[in-house]
């Protein structure tokens, strides 16, 4: 075998050493409150990290002890304030939180009647997290919701999948515009039961969503061992082609979802459908909470179970990035259906400190953002720094050495979401850039 064979295969063994995750998790500040079955998302306001919470259930488990109860984690001070309540007109459990750009957007949810009767909601939310105020918007998911799939494309556009709407699970794909403030119709999932289910969550990585877990409609609501795959046309993102992918590995039911470093990953949750109470459907009593790291590579197909990495936690809606390889959970069911007010971090710790220590986000800004041909990048302060943009699949589409405020040429560069890397040499700042044409 040649020399240079040989370094290739290094090379190639290299990447994939440095590309393997090590997950820890510590426990941080607890919420105020505890809750369950509540909407989280993360966002950076001006280089700091917030975790924001809508709605949920507190610790009686009954249908009284639902809520529109707002939460805010300071994750620079290790610190929690309540903001104002989600302005849904009833109490909610089971509502979906993202964040687009510099707003955050709550979707859907179940209200509980003292009868045990539950209604979906139909009500979008925006929050504008630097003043905490909710910003009103006439436009209501065209489909009430609850417990459904919901994902971001090309930081613009929320996808809702399937879910359960008042009387069973949907096949329906609502797309929101952020930019337009209306709603459209996708290709919808499949009329099986496999694809229409409740309980399930997912992410999008390139152009392709993919969900996992999940109840399907019939008696004691049973999980599906599937994952699912939603490939999203580019230029037409309404149509979109479903796949379904055996994989028992994938089952699971309320599991918090999230991308990174190009794989899906699903944490906690439970392998038993239940209702708000943590009793299960199938009259097999109080459902256990898993400790499970779930991770899925779709340039292999391999899915890799972890345990032992993260506290035992289920009724989870949602997960917060807080920073390049920080992700953070807050409230929840734990050991025997107890509803917490934990929060844990989960902390990719193969990326060292000097890694992630960001540049100060008021010395590095861009503008305009979305961008047609080129964009201002203004640097207060610059010590040879280097500017990469990739795509979503990593793909290096521009890398030039940056000393001071200057003009960017995007003109050659693809249309959708960009990734703009900052990196000096301790520090980097990573910010998302939406090229229009």
């Amino acid at each position: 075998m040649s020399r240079i064979r040989l370094l290739i295969l290094f090379f190639l063994c290299l990447e994939q050493y440095t590309n393997a995750q090590e997950w820890q998790s510590s426990i941080i500040s607890p919420m105020p409150q505890a809750v369950a079955n509540n909407a989280i998302t993360g966002i950076s306001i001006e280089g700091k990290q917030y975790l924001y919470s809508f709605a949920g259930i507190d610790s009686t488990k009954i249908y009284s002890g639902i809520h529109l109860d707002a939460w805010k984690y300071d994750f620079q001070e290790d610190s929690w304030s309540q903001i104002e309540d989600l302005p849904d007109e009833d109490p909610v459990i089971a509502a979906g939180a993202s964040t687009i750009g510099d707003l955050i957007y709550i979707v859907g949810g179940y209200t509980v009647a003292a009868n045990g009767s539950e209604v979906s909601s139909s009500k979008l939310s925006i929050l504008d997290p630097s003043t905490d105020t909710y910003i009103g918007s006439d436009n209501d998911i065209p489909t009430p919701i609850d417990d459904h799939v919901q994902a971001v494309y090309r930081d613009s556009l929320l996808y809702i999948v399937t879910g359960w709407s008042n009387n069973g699970n949907v096949r329906d794909v609502q797309i929101y515009d952020t930019v337009l403030d209306q709603w459209s119709e996708g290709t919808p999932v499949p009329n099986e039961s496999a694809y229409k289910v409740f309980g399930a969550s997912g992410c999008i990585i390139g152009d392709t969503l993919y969900y996992a877990g999940g109840a399907r409609y019939g008696a004691n609501f049973p999980l599906t061992g599937t994952l699912k795959k939603g490939y999203i046309h580019p230029d037409d993102p309404g149509t979109i082609d479903w796949q379904i992918v055996e994989a028992p590995e994938a089952l699971g039911y309320r599991m918090a979802a999230f991308d990174y470093e190009g794989k899906a990953y699903w944490l906690g949750g439970s392998q038993v459908s239940y209702n708000y109470d943590g009793i299960a459907y199938n009259g097999s009593g109080g459902v256990e909470a898993l400790d499970r790291i779930l991770e899925y590579d779709p340039s292999t197909g391999i899915f890799t179970e972890i345990y032992g990495k993260i506290p035992a936690t289920m009724d989870l809606r949602g997960i917060a990035k807080l920073g390049a390889n920080k992700f953070m959970i807050a409230g929840g069911m734990t050991d025997e259906q107890n509803v917490s007010n934990q929060s844990f971090l989960l902390t990719d710790t193969s990326i060292t400190p000097t890694d992630t220590k960001m540049l100060d986000a008021a010395l590095v800004k861009i503008h305009p953002n979305p961008a047609l041909d080129q964009f201002w990048l203004e640097i207060e302060q610059a010590d040879g720094l280097e500017l990469r943009i990739t795509d979503l699949q990593g793909r290096t589409l521009l890398l030039e050495s940056i000393e001071q405020s200057r003009h960017i040429d995007i003109s050659l560069l693809p249309k959708g979401l960009l990734i703009c890397t900052l990196k000096g040499k301790q520090e980097q700042e990573v910010i998302k850039l939406l090229k229009l044409i």
